[in-house]
């Protein structure tokens, strides 16, 4: 048995606030692949550069999502037009409606003893998940029938379920993305149900086996979910595609064949896994830096347990390099053989992981726990490093002045500068999640500008969209110029503690 627990500092790893937080990021594919043996480098742009700081991650997985999309599962829809729907202590019902075409299905609930509102794990199939240990643990079960938004026995040109009512049966999106879809379906009527029985905020997903893979895509395509628990997914699950064939397990094209799990677009690559310009290390990097807990069976060959570790290592390396390798398990260590057996080996931290990234009661260390005969090695993969990222603009600095509140004197938000042409910047504060809160900002008056934004302390922007940022010296007045992305800019704002404060605009100056 291998045992790597991770000693990197812990990162906070709470669910994003939205779908997709890099739904804005510019990624064009590559118009022709090339072969590569070796597992692809999560770090490297597709212009060949590579990643220098941990801010540059949103895009660079925005990226990894668009390869993982084109050529694995298929395209996952952003939220339809109207989503609708109800939740109450023993179900959930989901209405959508898009372009003239509606679909509807729904989930049983469990809830935990205590008073809510309870974090909650949405467990796929209804098999392999150890509901009692979840409920034990004080979070709601979401009993989800996958069947009902993309059901199995279906060939590719004639999908069913409610994803394809939608988006219409020859659809070239696989189960998993359809079954990922509707998930996060669930997640939308939680957040505008006023948060009184489940929190929107603190999802986990688990499943065993198909359901596993499902899970494992759940995780990777909605940044909303705090926990992802795919446990012995097997082929299209966690396990490098580059992998399976030299392991032993279930095939490609029999995974492919099987069930219309995988988009249509990943039949071009059963026979030539190399040709894939994305594996699944880079899917496990998709959670980052948000909890996974991976349960694996070493026992059945056929579910690629050694490739599966690969995975995990690899990803791991992303994790590691956003300060987070803490929030990341692999556990294949298990005596029982028996495929989604309840395991006591899997209880504990179960339960540990549910404290840790849906209560946010607990720290309990990430670990890698690889059973020897199952046991990949990841330099036998890799030729590229895990650089050194630095913290950006965002992180406090190591010398200098204490960051403060903006004086008194500062002028109000629309207030133009006292020279210069003017323009006016407003702000729509977002609702708070856990330890952060989006904000937008709308600039008027001016298609070229500069906004100045001041930030109390201690709270730290962690993440920037459609401008130029820079700050001072502090950490706490941040510089956003327009870039020809638009007059709207964003940014994703840590608490770190102090939860009252909100930022605001110094002042907005054309040209």
């Amino acid at each position: 048995m291998t045992v790597v627990t991770q000693t990197t500092t812990p990162a906070l790893a709470a669910a994003a606030p939205v779908e997709d937080e890099g739904a804005d990021c510019s990624v064009s594919l590559p118009g022709s692949l090339t072969a590569n043996s070796r597992l692809p480098d999560p770090f490297r742009r597709l212009d060949g550069s590579r990643i220098s700081s941990k801010a540059d991650w949103r895009c660079q997985r925005a990226q990894l999502k668009e390869m993982v999309e084109r050529y694995v599962y298929g395209d996952k829809p952003a939220k339809p037009a109207t989503v609708t729907g109800t939740v109450s202590s023993s179900s959930i019902t989901v209405n959508v409606s898009h372009n003239g075409r509606s679909s509807s299905f729904s989930a049983s609930v469990q809830l935990p003893s205590g008073t809510g509102p309870f974090p909650a794990v949405v467990v796929l199939g209804g098999f392999g998940a150890d509901t009692a240990a979840i409920r034990a643990a004080g979070a709601a079960v979401i009993n989800y029938d996958p069947y009902l938004v993309g059901r199995e026995g279906t060939p590719r040109n004639n999908k069913q379920g409610a994803f394809y009512s939608i988006y219409g049966n020859t659809s070239s999106t696989g189960l998993l993305a359809a079954w990922s879809w509707g998930v996060s379906r669930i997640i939308d009527v939680i957040e505008s149900s006023g948060g009184n029985t489940l929190r929107a905020d603190a999802m986990g997903v688990t499943g065993c086996s198909r359901f596993g893979k499902g899970a494992f895509a759940v995780g990777a395509l909605d940044q909303r979910i705090a926990l992802t628990m795919p446990i012995e997914s097997g082929s299209a699950g966690v396990p490098i595609f580059r992998g399976i064939p030299g392991e032993g397990a279930q095939s490609l094209s029999s995974a492919y064949g099987e069930q219309p799990w995988l988009g249509d677009g990943f039949g071009s690559f059963t026979g030539s896994p190399n040709n894939l310009p994305v594996d699944t290390h880079e899917i496990v990097a998709m959670v980052a830096p948000r909890g996974l807990f991976i349960m694996d069976n070493p026992h059945i060959a056929n579910l690629g347990p050694r490739s599966a570790s690969v995975a995990a290592l690899g990803g791991a390396e992303v994790y590691k390099a956003l300060g987070a390798g803490d929030n990341i398990t692999y556990w294949s260590d298990v005596q029982d053989g028996s495929h989604c057996a309840n395991r006591s080996e899997w209880r504990t931290p179960l339960q540990q992981h549910i404290q840790k990234f849906l209560l946010k009661t607990g720290n309990a260390p990430g670990t890698m726990r690889i059973a020897s005969k199952a046991a990949g090695n990841l330099a036998q993969w890799r030729d590229w490093q895990t650089p050194t990222l630095t913290d950006g603009p965002n992180s406090p600095p190591p010398t200098g002045p204490t960051p403060t509140t903006p004086p008194a004197t500062t002028p109000p938000p629309t207030t133009p500068p006292p020279t210069g042409d003017s323009c006016t910047a407003s702000i729509t504060p977002g609702t708070l999640w856990g330890d952060r809160y989006n904000t937008s900002v709308t600039v008027s008056g001016a298609s070229a500008w500069t906004v100045v934004v001041n930030i109390t302390a201690p709270q730290r922007v962690s993440t920037t969209w459609s401008g130029t940022f820079s700050w001072d010296s502090s950490g706490s007045v941040m510089t956003v110029r327009s870039n020809g992305s638009g007059n709207t800019f964003g940014f994703t704002t840590m608490t770190n503690g102090n939860s009252s404060a909100r930022p605001q605009i110094r002042s907005c100056t054309a040209g």
